[in-house]
């Protein structure tokens, strides 16, 4: 257990509590200030308070903050390929096939436990539970780069990075028919499909904002090679809007057609590209990712 102590300054008056905290405690996420107010680790001049409390000029705040706990995640020694690493973060170029976060029906053999072996004492605690600062996630059947954070620091500064879209993702993709027009943008909302909450729909209602700038990078006649740009990170984001404008990718078993000419793995998506500032240097990097075996087969075929 540590305690942090701060004291409220006039510029601070009548300001709520948990806007205070975001703001003094940069290395601590907004869901982890609102937990530790939830659980009564924060007092006010010795008294417990809740989340909407607002403050006054001179009152003494006492922040306890329990350890981070290791969570009940096995370790597991699975090939990872790592393309970048330091002792802030890794850059990592997933396989088809791997699940990112445990889940039901996916316990084990995901990206998260190898991460546990990799990372071993490197670990987040960004929300009081040691574990993999895995900030962005991409669907089981898509490849490419994440980025994973190894303490609490760089978590907050990649994640601030994709709250305010200023990370590079690029990703290749092949979708179905012709794209007459060289690039495009889609920008539509995306939410929960009302229709099926399995999936992700346009969503005008309930959606977030989403837009996903797209290139033309090869025609095959009945297919087409893309190249994506987003400026935000949308579940099922690029599958979604490539289907609205009728150009749904290849092999995705979800938002395509039923039947797919050639046994694919799910949809053809690759994040290859991704860049960022550094949250130490404070350098911009970014890395590039070559497609993998699968789909530089797809393209010879095509």
């Amino acid at each position: 257990m540590s305690s942090n102590i701060f004291w409220v300054e006039e510029e601070n008056r009548d300001q709520r509590i948990d806007k205070y905290l975001a703001e003094h405690m940069e290395n601590f996420s907004r869901s982890r200030i609102q937990k530790l107010l939830e659980e009564g680790s924060v007092r006010v001049n010795g008294v417990t308070v809740k989340q909407s409390f607002r403050l006054e000029e001179g009152q003494e705040i006492d922040i306890s903050v329990p350890e981070a706990v290791p969570i009940d995640i096995p370790a597991e020694n699975i090939p990872l390929d790592i393309v970048y690493e330091d002792e802030d973060l890794l850059i990592v170029n997933k396989p088809k096939g791997m699940v990112v976060h445990p889940a039901p029906g996916h316990y084990t053999g995901t990206l998260v436990n190898a991460l546990m072996y990799h990372c071993k004492d490197h670990l987040s605690g960004i929300n009081g539970e040691l574990r993999p600062g895995i900030v962005h996630r991409i669907d089981m059947n898509t490849t490419g780069l994440l980025i994973v954070c190894k303490n609490d620091v760089a978590h907050n500064l990649i994640a601030e990075q994709l709250k305010e879209h200023s990370i590079t993702r690029t990703y290749h993709a092949i979708v179905y028919h012709n794209i007459e027009e060289d690039e495009g943008t889609v920008d539509a909302p995306v939410g929960r499909d009302p229709k099926d909450r399995k999936k992700m729909a346009i969503n005008y209602r309930n959606g977030k904002n989403a837009v996903t700038h797209y290139r033309v990078l090869q025609r095959f006649g009945k297919y087409t090679c893309i190249s994506c740009n987003l400026e935000t990170g949308r579940t099922h984001q690029i599958r979604v809007h490539m289907t609205s404008i009728g150009h749904p990718l290849l092999g995705d078993d979800v938002y395509g057609p039923a039947n797919c000419p050639y046994k694919l793995q799910g949809q053809t998506l690759h994040a290859k590209t991704i860049g960022f500032i550094h949250p130490t240097t404070k350098q911009y990097m970014e890395f590039d990712s070559p497609l993998p075996e699968y789909f530089e087969n797809l393209l010879k075929k095509l």
